[in-house]
């Protein structure tokens, strides 16, 4: 209903206000668009999808492992993790052209931006599941002389599951992002057809409407991957979870 109530408002006011369509196109203006140009927005879906998926995949394996790694020793936290948040803090804006001439030419350059913006939140929440493991457990695994990686996978990663797929989540919207981001920069360039190349072209040719096409095909992919994850969370959660149950 909130949807639709917007829907309807947006469409009131570009005609009432006789807002021109290069400015701000009606909402059928945009779904006509979906449809007529979807020779165009598709490949452009896929080709944001495939870096999008690469760069979440590899965030979560690589900040999975590192959180893992970092809890393991005081120190290790102590001398790397400040170094983590070099990924929140980088400027991808101005590391994504770099990473063309380091990388070369193809989907990498993007995939690897997508893995920047998106691999601190699971670095983050996982390392914060894994040091909040119930302090009365671990002494139970320890009476019973359990082995330091019989302890990580039996339990501290599952203790952690809330916060990992938390981090997913955060990560999951943010790799679309970096996606766009890094495709606005060097799509071009790299002769990729993805939504922020079909985006940044629809514009500079006044199709507004293709542009907000493309816009709303990357949010439904970043709601995708996002869903995703949920019912991964519910499906590993759902017996023995609060939050799930």
């Amino acid at each position: 209903m909130v949807l639709v109530g917007a829907v309807l408002v947006w469409s009131a006011y570009v005609r009432l206000a006789h807002v021109p369509a290069y400015i701000l196109p009606t909402p059928a203006a945009v779904l006509r668009s979906l449809v007529v140009d979807r020779d165009l927005l598709v490949p452009s879906l896929a080709w944001t999808t495939l870096g999008a998926l690469a760069g979440f995949m590899a965030s979560a394996i690589v900040g999975i492992l590192i959180a893992v790694l970092l809890s393991a020793s005081a120190v290790l936290r102590r001398a790397f993790y400040p170094y983590t948040v070099f990924f929140q803090t980088v400027p991808i804006i101005a590391i994504a052209p770099m990473l063309l001439f380091w990388l070369g030419w193809g989907l990498l350059p993007v995939a690897v931006c997508a893995f920047i913006v998106s691999v601190f939140p699971v670095i983050a929440n996982t390392l914060a599941g894994l040091l909040s493991t119930d302090p009365a457990l671990s002494d139970l695994f320890r009476l019973y002389d359990a082995r330091p990686i019989a302890t990580l996978w039996k339990l501290r990663l599952p203790s952690a599951l809330p916060n990992i797929f938390t981090g997913l989540r955060i990560a999951a919207g943010l790799a679309v992002i970096g996606t766009i981001v890094a495709e606005f920069l060097v799509g071009m360039l790299i002769g990729g057809v993805g939504l922020g190349v079909r985006i940044q072209s629809a514009i500079h040719e006044s199709r507004t409407e293709l542009a907000f096409a493309a816009m709303l095909l990357a949010s439904l992919l970043g709601l995708a991957m996002f869903g995703a994850v949920n019912l991964a969370g519910h499906l590993a959660l759902r017996r023995w979870h609060a939050s799930e149950m």
